[in-house]
């Protein structure tokens, strides 16, 4: 195939150079018919090219006179030269013998002396000149006319007239049409010379216009046409003195219709005579011609129009307008422009093989439309099977023959003239590949039965050709691949077909390489039909199989279409249709059914017709219908006619035009405003509409004004100030005027005001409350100098925007109904006029309960005008609904109470919905119409809280808006980064640094957290960068020991409920260089930078210069305060558990959960964490419970809770805690459990109150809540404080529980020291307190190893207390409120059972051996 597109190509552009190099070398411009072109040698075959023949010159039509000489020119050229005969009326001439008719050298042809009598008209006719090379085929030119002017005769005669000077005359001389060119004037038997005062109309009329004394005289006509001249009647003009009194105006020569063709002159006459003398003037579809400045347009003596060079858009009606000061008259003539055939598209030549179907396409234009023939070599091309008229005008030649070959023209006639273009058919043999790619005149059955491009095997015949499906208009043929070649999946196939005896044959050839099947369509039924099928390889057409004789199935006998259907409209609620017999009608027809259908719908009607014609009435005005019809004989209903549509005549609109409108402008002038009449009620185009109006103290003085039906509004001037008018308006047609609308007034101002800016406040406003309603009474403004169209009254309940009422300005008091009893509503009154809303007035009022009859006071206002607005508001629409159904659509429902009880719309009405979010609270409304009880709000904002309401107009009556409905929007997950991300060093601390950021500006939902990324290395993946969790509610984050003089790239991430959000662009920041302050190992384990004892008091920054020695009698002091601490709480405890009841025990448990149950419980799965995750071999776990109460939320990735968390729990969880402890261990690591135990059995540990650590250094970075009082911070649990706060074990034991449970994405981190897990808090020296309670902190310990033997894995580290971090976001809530913490904690008393005091004694001895560790080192 490839090869093959080759091939083509290089033919094409070879035929397309040589083919240019003719035609600049022998083609004369403009000619039109067959090109030339050449192609290349296919491999052993020629391409015969196509030969240039075609006319130079062509007769036109010609005007002579009898006994004159005529030459009709004609030239063709070929090569070798055409051969040139002549035809006249369709019959060649024999020129020989001809004394008087010859062939000049060129192919033109002279007659000389040209005869014409009344009975003899030999030379008069249609002449075609006809070109001929023998070989190569004929053409044809286009037709021309041959006139010859006959003996004058005079149908109207000059007769004698008198005219007053100053005015007008005419003089009549009317001949045969074709001799008025011959026509010339005599006055007093000498030629007459014409000026611009004296003119000959090309009727042969004489006009004088503006007459003297000198253009009196004996006037005739003179017709000179070869022979001797012809002269009419004289006629004496007299010219008489102006009488100086007035005569009617009348006209003495009117327009009468015009045809023109595209090009010529045309003179519409129109002559006035009158005292004063008229003058004229010409307008043409009702718009004024400018005659002055326009070059084509000529005002002629008289007043005539001269329009010159017609074109098409001079088409149409003229009115000549004669005007002398004291009468006016006018008439009227139409103008119609025609044109002559002209191609737009004209045929091409075309190369193709035998048994191809082609197309030859022709496009003409003209005015009439041209009807279009086509010619073979000269010879009328008759419509047949084979040669088929498609597309009104193309010509589609069926199963080509060698005798198809020659030139085709397509040839165009009108009323007007006539044209021909042609082009050249070449069959080329089967071997012979065509030359360039497929035209598009090749239709798609046959484009791809292309020539060889190389040589090779040719497939053998296709096998067993059977027809398969056996139609009566189709035939289904397959067929098994050629013995030659078996799998055949290259092969493409072409099928022959023709009648039984029948020469000419056709192909169809199959879609795609493979394919073994075809199908014949459009054949006759009961016909036999021969096939054969042949198989294409890339090499060429192989082998023909045998001929296949198949026989169509018979038609059932039934009738054929009807011919000649034809509608037209009888009125404007009826159509006639008529029809003739079908030629085919297989027998007698019984009947006929015709059916119609307006246009645009779907609903076909039909009725029974036993004749050939039938009127339908009672259809719609002015309505396009479809007719169809089919005949029935005894064997049912035939074939359907094509549809005809039509459309019912126009009639005067049956109904008003709607919401009519008045506008008081100022004192003088009203706007109307109003809408078209319903589409079903306009019954016609709408030409017009009727404007009347009258005062409407004077009803009998009605004045009309017209104006055009696309105006929608009219300013009506010239009023009478402070007058009351009433108006209506109607709708036009063609037909006539239609209904019109109900009178409506407005009154003009009595002074003009200013409307250049709003109303001022109105002066007052007052409200009367009763049960249901309120009455509602006002003055306008104080400013009396500033237009007031009317008042907006604005009520709610708590909120002055849910409902807005407008009033007239001259209303006083408006009553407020169905309200609700006992309810605030708080009313606003603004004045507007077009320019705004003035300035709002407020006042509330509580409506009365239900048990309040005073209602029935009445409440009376003096004002002289007191109606309720017209019109009526309707009802409002309710229960309004608001669904949520994604991120940014909401679906508003509501109902109607104006509606039937099944809600269905029949009318007009429609409901407008408007919706607005409060954030910015200067948001403007949106608004949407609906024609249904719901609507789809689309576009909204993410978790956004909007507010709906809904109203609904009918014609000029519209309700108040509704009640409102709110609805916020699913939250999405954030779609931009948190902004304005900052990195600074903290001050005294060059190995932390302060990250700042924004929250995202698209958050698209609640923040409930961040995740800072941090790496040296910005090109690194991105799980290979350090993350630090925060909170939602924070915007700032420490982060503590980096490397110095090291940059860092920092990322930030926020979450919301649906998901992490886009990363921030990485920001660097570069540490401070190493200082020369302190040694290695001389400062003490950092317990976090912000880190505060649990009492309140002043306190220096950590970190302030301190000695070693000072550090270490501190120390020695804290341990001394805390081992008497340690003993009295013992003490206190012994004593407590001889006093324990159910009722401590429950607040035992309590307080057990205010320590123990902040775990966060995440997935119900428990996955085994990554390995790279650490397990020191110091720690140990404190089994405590998780929390019962899972976010889910946040169950992808689980944070944990704090102790803020907690709600008290009852007996029932005491008897659950050992359960879930064993049940807990069972899902902790392998490697946990054994470095773990192998430290200390697994003993519960005295536990803590978390709220009485350091916030800072909370695990799950709990904001500080120091506030609390220390009474209530310290009330549960008090026999175990431990003011070292050395409980860490507890927090790496929650930390582990956390990770245990946890399957997330892992982070290089680093490892924490060994002792942290111990690390006793040094007690800062006395400072000024520069501590910020806002930061938490999460230090990255340094990499330090003591005895024993810690993994150099990376470890995220999180909280001062040594905890393995684990590598996924931190959320934490909000703090409650500090009442309801110490309520909590209240509840609670720590009591222990004498087992567990013992237990505790052990863990104590075993943590102060610790410490004494740590404070000797």
């Amino acid at each position: 195939m490839a090869a093959e597109r080759g091939a083509r190509r290089l033919l094409g552009t070879s035929s397309f150079w040589l083919y240019c190099l003719l035609l600049l070398g022998r083609r004369a411009p403009g000619a039109a018919a067959a090109r030339s072109g050449s192609a290349p040698q296919s491999p052993g075959a020629s391409i015969r090219t196509f030969t240039p023949f075609y006319f130079l010159v062509e007769p036109v039509d010609t005007l002579s006179v009898r006994g004159s000489s005529v030459i009709l020119n004609c030239s063709a050229y070929s090569e070798p030269s055409p051969k040139i005969e002549w035809k006249k009326d369709g019959t060649f001439l024999n020129l020989v013998s001809d004394d008087r008719r010859q062939l000049l050298p060129d192919g033109s042809l002279f007659i000389s002396n040209v005869v014409h009598s009344k009975h003899n008209k030999p030379d008069e006719g249609y002449y075609q000149c006809v070109a001929t090379v023998e070989s190569l085929g004929t053409i044809i030119s286009r037709t021309a006319k041959l006139i010859v002017a006959g003996l004058p005769r005079f149908t109207s005669q000059p007769e004698p007239s008198s005219v007053y000077a100053g005015n007008n005359a005419i003089l009549n001389c009317e001949v045969n049409a074709d001799l008025v060119p011959f026509v010339r004037w005599e006055q007093n038997r000498q030629p007459l010379l014409l000026d611009d005062r004296v003119i000959k109309l090309p009727s042969g009329m004489l006009v004088i216009s503006n007459a003297t004394e000198g253009d009196g005289g004996l006037y005739r006509c003179v017709v000179e046409s070869g022979g001797p001249p012809k002269y009419s009647d004289e006629a004496e003009l007299k010219v008489l003195p102006d009488p100086e009194v007035t005569s009617d105006l009348v006209f003495l020569k009117q327009p009468s219709p015009l045809v023109r063709v595209i090009g010529q002159d045309v003179v519409l006459p129109c002559v006035a005579s009158g005292l004063p003398t008229p003058t004229i003037k010409w307008m043409k579809n009702e718009e004024a011609l400018d005659t002055e400045s326009s070059e084509r347009l000529v005002l002629l003596a008289g007043g005539s129009l001269e329009i010159s060079d017609v074109t098409e858009d001079d088409a149409g009606t003229y009115f000549c307008i004669a005007d002398n000061g004291n009468e006016t008259i006018e008439a009227q003539a139409e103008l119609t422009v025609q044109a002559q055939p002209e191609f737009l598209k004209q045929p091409t030549n075309i190369y193709a093989h035998e048994s191809m179907d082609i197309v030859f396409e022709c496009e003409v234009t003209g005015k009439p439309t041209p009807t279009v023939k086509w010619v073979k070599n000269g010879d009328m091309v008759i419509p047949s099977d084979y040669f088929k008229i498609v597309k009104e005008h193309n010509l589609q030649v069926l199963g080509l023959v060698k005798s198809d070959e020659g030139f085709y023209q397509c040839i165009a006639e009108n009323d007007v003239g006539n044209a021909q273009a042609g082009a050249q058919l070449i069959i080329l043999e089967h071997d012979v590949a065509i030359p360039t790619l497929p035209p598009t005149s090749l239709t798609s059955a046959t484009t791809d039965h292309l020539a060889p491009a190389t040589t090779g095997p040719l497939p053998s015949a296709p096998r067993d050709v059977v027809a398969s499906l056996v139609s009566t208009r189709f035939i289904k043929l397959t067929w098994r691949t050629p013995a030659s070649d078996p799998h055949g999946d290259n092969l493409t196939y072409s099928v022959f077909y023709t009648k039984e005896g029948i020469a000419r044959e056709r192909v169809e050839n199959t879609s795609h390489p493979g394919e073994m099947q075809v199908t014949i369509q459009n054949l006759m039924p009961a016909t036999v039909y021969i096939f054969r099928v042949m198989a294409q390889n890339k090499h060429g057409s192989g082998e023909s199989s045998a001929p296949l004789r198949v026989e169509t199935q018979p038609e059932v006998q039934l009738p054929g279409p009807a011919p000649n259907l034809r509608a037209y409209a009888a009125s404007p609620t009826s159509i006639t249709v008529t029809w003739e017999t079908p030629v085919s009608g297989n027998g007698e027809i019984q009947n006929y059914k015709l059916y119609y259908m307006e246009k645009g719908t779907d609903k076909e009607q039909d009725v029974d017709v036993s004749s050939h014609s039938y009127t339908i009435n009672g259809l719609k005005k002015y309505t396009e219908y479809s007719f169809r019809v089919v005949a029935y004989n005894k064997h049912g209903p035939g074939v359907s006619t094509p549809d005809v549509a039509v459309r019912t005549l126009s009639d005067v609109p049956s109904a008003a035009p709607q919401n009519l409108s008045l506008e008081v402008r100022n004192s003088k002038s009203i706007m109307i405003h109003w809408q078209p009449p319903a589409p079903a009620t306009q019954n016609g185009q709408i030409t017009g509409y009727k404007i009347r109006y009258r005062k409407a103290s004077r009803k009998s003085d009605v004045t009309e004004t017209l104006v055009s039906g696309t105006q929608l509004s009219q300013l009506i001037e010239g009023l009478d100030r402070g007058t009351e008018y009433n108006f209506r308006v109607a709708a036009l047609t063609i037909n006539g005027t239609g209904p019109a609308t109900d009178w409506l007034s407005a009154e003009t101002f009595e002074s003009d005001l200013d409307e250049t800016r709003v109303p001022e406040v109105p002066s007052s406003l007052h409200v009367r409350p009763l049960v249901t309603s309120i009455v509602v009474s006002w003055t306008p403004p104080e400013n009396q100098n500033i237009v007031v169209r009317g008042y907006a009254i604005g009520y709610g309940i708590g909120s002055p925007h849910a409902q807005t009422i407008k009033v007239d300005y001259k209303q006083r008091y408006y009553t407020i109904e169905n309200l609700d009893p006992s309810s605030h509503y708080v009313i606003t009154l603004k004045a507007f006029n077009n320019v705004g809303e003035g300035i709002p007035l407020y006042e509330s009022a509580v409506t009365r309960p239900h048990t309040d009859t005073s209602e029935v006071d009445l409440f009376v206002i003096n004002a002289p005008y007191t109606p309720v607005p017209d019109p009526t508001p309707m009802m409002p629409p309710v229960g309004v609904q608001a669904s949520i159904l994604s991120h940014d659509t909401i679906r508003i429902t509501w109902a109607d109470n104006s509606l039937p009880k099944h809600q269905k719309i029949t009318d007009s009405r429609y409901y407008t919905v408007r919706w607005k979010t409060n954030i910015p609270a200067n948001t403007k409304y949106k608004n949407a119409n609906a024609t249904t009880l719901s609507y789809l709000v689309t576009g909204l904002k993410p978790n956004t809280l909007y507010e709906f309401s809904v109203m609904v107009t009918k014609g000029r009556r519209s309700s108040t808006w509704s009640m409102t409905a709110h609805g916020t929007t699913f939250e999405l997950v954030p779609t931009s980064p948190p902004k304005d991300v900052t990195v600074v060093s903290k001050e005294g601390k060059p190995k932390t640094i302060i990250v700042n950021w924004q929250p995202p500006s698209e958050a698209n939902g609640k923040i409930t957290g961040y995740i800072i990324y941090y790496s040296t290395d910005v090109n690194a993946e991105i799980h290979d960068w350090v993350i630090e969790p925060v909170v939602g509610n924070r915007l700032t984050h420490q982060i503590q020991e980096l490397t110095l003089d090291t940059p860092y790239y920092f990322k930030i991430q926020a979450r919301n409920s649906k998901g992490m959000g886009p990363m921030s662009e990485a920001v660097q920041f570069r540490t401070p260089k190493a200082s020369g302050s302190g040694g290695k190992g001389s400062r003490l384990p950092d317990l976090g930078s912000d880190y505060k004892p649990p009492m309140s008091g002043s306190n220096s920054p950590h970190g302030s210069p301190t000695s070693p020695l000072d550090s270490n009698m501190l120390l020695v002091i804290i341990v001394s305060v805390g081992v008497i601490t340690i003993v009295v709480v013992v003490i206190i405890a012994v004593f407590c558990t001889r006093r324990t009841t159910s009722h401590q025990k429950k607040k035992r448990a309590a307080c057990k959960s205010v320590n123990g149950s902040h775990k966060y419980k995440g997935n119900s799965k428990d996955v085994k964490p990554p390995d790279l995750w650490i397990h020191h071999e110091r720690l140990e776990l404190k089994p405590i419970d998780k929390s019962p109460d899972p976010n889910p939320i946040m169950t992808d990735t689980p944070i944990p809770r704090n102790s803020q968390d907690i709600t008290p729990v009852d007996n029932s969880m005491d008897s659950n805690i050992h359960q879930r402890r064993n049940s807990y261990r069972g899902h902790e690591s392998e490697d946990s459990m054994s470095t773990l135990a192998g430290r200390r059995g697994m003993r519960p540990k005295m536990m803590m109150p978390f709220d009485s650590q350091p916030p800072q250094q909370s695990v799950r970075n709990t904001p500080s809540t120091d506030t609390m009082p220390a009474s209530s911070s310290q009330t549960c649990c008090t026999d175990h404080q431990d003011p070292e706060g050395a409980t860490s074990s507890s927090y790496l034991a929650s930390s582990q529980e956390e990770d245990s449970g946890q399957s997330l994405p892992t982070a290089h981190v680093r490892p924490s020291h060994p002792l942290k897990s111990f690390a006793v808090p040094a007690i800062p020296p006395p400072g000024p307190p520069t501590y910020d309670p806002a930061l938490p902190s999460t230090p990255l310990l340094s990499q330090q190893a003591l005895n024993h033997h810690i993994h150099s894995v990376k470890t995220a580290s999180i909280g001062t207390l040594g905890r393995s971090r684990p590598p996924m976001p931190v959320v934490v809530p909000s703090a409650p409120e500090v009442q309801e913490t110490t309520r909590m904690l209240e509840d609670s008393e720590s009591s222990y059972e004498p087992d567990e005091l013992t237990k505790e004694m052990a863990h104590l001895e075993g943590l102060m051996k610790d410490l004494n560790a740590i404070t000797t080192a």
